[in-house]
């Protein structure tokens, strides 16, 4: 009797060791072809979004939208700017600055405060073949306009229509003009502008070639924007985690209204370029084509590079070569020639 016990917990174990031994293999096969689904996957996401270099199985001919925010402490923090896949600041007058949100590959369901043109930020829009949105401008930014054939929707025509505008009661004027974004592409086309377009992505490395992008460390990374008093500093702080950088304007985090949700970039770019003052309410003439010194920061790592704009696209160049982003999202900071790129920007691996 003893015997038998015996003969059958051996078999027992036997048995729950092959069940185990089978249940492993079965769990490396399935593991296997997750693997390699997900490996489908990645093969047939042919389409790629032109300003983030995205991989994607979905269309990508929407067109770019460019919309002027408004950067104003009274009018932060703001909607829709952690969707943005690039993002242009650029003094407008005195020494805070303004901000154009480029979308395509993700479009908010609000984004603003909206505010006025500027020469330069709708020659940018237009270089890259982007609906210009703004609220507002001057006559003579207005005339010009209309005279260079920008394809444009100007909240002024459309002021708290509540359907592609709506001025919020939370905020006071000029800082409560918010786009509805849903009706945009709907209101594009009924000014006849085409609301789909196809694209050249800019310049980006592959997976692998972003992991050995080499560069002196930068941590954290601050730009003064105020000349000789400290009055407004943008700074980006590294996430080594996630590798992407979080946005600061005078101390404060970037974030979006409603989710606080932190408002981060895979790509800093900074240029410098001639900026002069105009006339007497300090209005800009910012030199956008003739390309100057750059600096390039990815993955926690700075590159010294030039700047050019080609075909209308302001794009980093080292020895006549574009220089290629990582893949997501990139912010480009243009900064005045006086007093220039030593004297404003900081870089350290703090």
């Amino acid at each position: 009797m003893r015997k038998l016990i015996i003969f059958l917990a051996l078999f027992m174990l036997l048995f729950l060791g092959a069940c185990s031994d089978d249940q492993e293999k079965n769990a490396e096969d399935s593991e296997s072809k997750e693997n390699a689904v997900t490996e489908k996957d990645q093969t047939n996401n042919k389409n790629t979004f032109p300003l983030t270099g995205v991989k994607t199985d979905q269309s990508v001919n929407n067109r770019i939208t460019s919309v002027m925010i408004n950067n104003h402490r009274k009018a932060r923090p703001q909607s829709g700017l952690s969707k943005a896949d690039i993002v242009f600041e650029i003094l407008a007058e005195g020494r805070i600055t303004r901000l154009m949100a480029m979308y395509q590959s993700e479009l908010p369901d609000v984004a603003g405060p909206v505010r006025s043109a500027r020469e330069y930020y709708f020659e940018l829009a237009n270089g890259y073949d982007s609906l210009y949105i703004y609220h507002g401008a001057a006559n003579f930014v207005n005339d010009m306009i209309r005279n260079r054939g920008i394809e444009h929707l100007d909240g002024a025509h459309y002021d708290n229509d509540g359907h592609l505008f709506k001025r919020e009661s939370f905020r006071k004027p000029p800082h409560n003009s918010y786009l509805q974004f849903g009706t945009v592409y709907e209101m594009a086309e009924q000014n006849g502008y085409d609301s789909t377009q196809t694209y050249e992505p800019l310049p980006f490395t592959t997976e692998e070639e972003a992991k050995n992008i080499t560069g002196d460390p930068a941590a954290n990374v601050k730009i003064d924007y105020s000349g000789k008093s400290l009055k407004y500093v943008v700074e980006y702080v590294y996430d080594e985690d996630n590798e992407t950088y979080t946005r600061f304007s005078d101390g404060k985090k970037t974030v979006e209204l409603n989710s606080e949700e932190p408002v981060t970039t895979d790509n800093i770019f900074i240029v410098e370029t001639e900026h002069h003052v105009i006339d007497d309410a300090g209005r800009r003439e910012i030199d956008i084509t003739s390309g100057g010194d750059a600096c390039l920061i990815q993955k926690g790592k700075i590159r010294h590079v030039q700047w050019e704009n080609r075909d209308g696209r302001i794009i980093p160049v080292q020895d006549g070569r574009p220089v290629e982003f990582v893949r997501g999202k990139t912010w480009i900071n243009i900064i005045p020639t006086d007093p220039g790129m030593s004297k404003s920007v900081t870089v350290s691996n703090d």
